[in-house]
This record gives structure tokens, sequence and C-alpha cells, in this order.
């Protein structure tokens, strides 16, 4: 007999873009998505893009190899220390305070920073990815890190929407996946009936009624 796929309720999908001030705001990319990954060997750096890839496949989301505004509008930085962004070339341009932030992940001891600029519709525009390499990321395998931080990028989601819940699965056979019900709202999200930029509840009622629609 084939397992029920467990499908998020409103509620569920409602928390998954609620910001701790309790507003509800979504946002998905409005533009091809342009990678570049810092810091890495060639091997991980074709692991990034190959989950890049995966996920935009099943969002039916489009990759370019130049954004003709920005260049590249994802970037991954893969590091050891926080400080060492403070060295990084005109990164100061791109992260607003950029000294403030990284005194602020340092005091919190983060591993990971992601920040967002959107477009004039409220979509996003570009996403900046900031790793720092700890004892926690290099206890995880390359392929799932990439996964995970692709699928993050991808929604302007909550920062609590995976605190308790990685929106990742691990197959029988070993396999990294998207967890299925991620998956669902991935490909809601980007449906074209379905606008770039939300900041009504009500979205999540679209977004679950979407959902069923294409599974």
């Amino acid at each position: 007999m084939k397992k029920e796929q467990h499908l998020f309720t409103v509620t569920e999908i409602e928390e998954l873009f609620t910001r701790t001030d309790g507003n509800y705001v979504f946002s998905r990319w409005g533009r091809p998505i342009s990678p570049v990954v810092f810091g890495v060997l060639d091997e991980t750096l074709g692991l990034v893009k190959t989950a890049i890839k995966v996920v935009c496949s099943t969002c039916g989301h489009p990759t370019s190899e130049l954004d003709p505004e920005l260049g590249s509008n994802l970037m991954v930085f893969f590091f050891s220390e926080w400080d060492e962004l403070r060295a990084v070339p005109e990164l100061d341009q791109l992260i607003p305070k950029l000294g403030n932030v990284v005194d602020r992940l340092q005091v919190v001891a983060a591993n990971q920073y992601r920040a967002f600029r959107f477009d004039d519709v409220g979509a996003i525009q570009a996403c900046f990815v900031f790793l720092r390499v700890d004892e926690a990321l290099e206890q995880l395998s390359a392929d799932s890190l990439a996964l995970a931080q692709v699928v993050q990028a991808m929604l302007l989601w909550s920062p609590t929407a995976f605190r308790n819940k990685s929106p990742l699965a691990v197959l029988e056979n070993g396999t990294t996946v998207l967890r299925p019900e991620i998956a669902a709202v991935l490909r809601a999200a980007y449906d074209p009936t379905m606008p770039a930029r939300a900041n009504d509840p009500s979205h999540a009622l679209r977004m679950e009624a979407r959902i069923r629609l294409i599974l």
C-alpha cells in the first residue's frame, strides 16, 4: 500500500513565512538564478551547482550563467571565521553595515547567515549566503549541506522554519532529497498564478489550495 503523503495545513504554511515580529512575509525569486561560490574546491562547487539545478527543476524556476544587471545574484561564501568577511573587497557595499552584522554573528556563534535583496515589486533579486564551516557543518555531507542551503535561498522563509526539522530527508539507500511537503511548497510558491511577494496571511490559503491542485 502506498504511504499517504503528508501535506502542510494552512497553519503550517503560514508558520513557514511568519517573521519573529508576527508579520507574514513571502517572497520568491523574480529572475533566473545566476550562482557563484567562493572558498571551496571544484568538487564542492559542483555539488552546490547541482543542488541549485535540482531545486530549480523541482519548482520550475530557471537558472542562468549571468545576470545582466548583477552578474551573479546568488553568492555563496564558505569560510572559517566571520572576521574573514571584513577583508572581502567591496562586500560592505553588498551587505549594509557589514561590521555590525559580523559582530552580531560572532556574539551568537552563528554558522550561517543569509541576506536578501529585493526588486521594485518585492521579489528576490539577489541572495548572499555565508557559511562559517564549524564542527556542526562539518558533520553534514557536502551534498546535504548544499541542498539545504539552496532550499533556504529559494524563498524568504521564516527564521524558525527549519529550526526543529530539516527541509531534507534521507532515503533508505542513503540518498538525500527534499522532504516531499517542502518540495510541494516550492512548486506551489513558483506556480505562475501565485504572486512573487505577499504580506497577507491569506496567501497561505492560496498556497494550500495550489499544493492540492498540483499534487
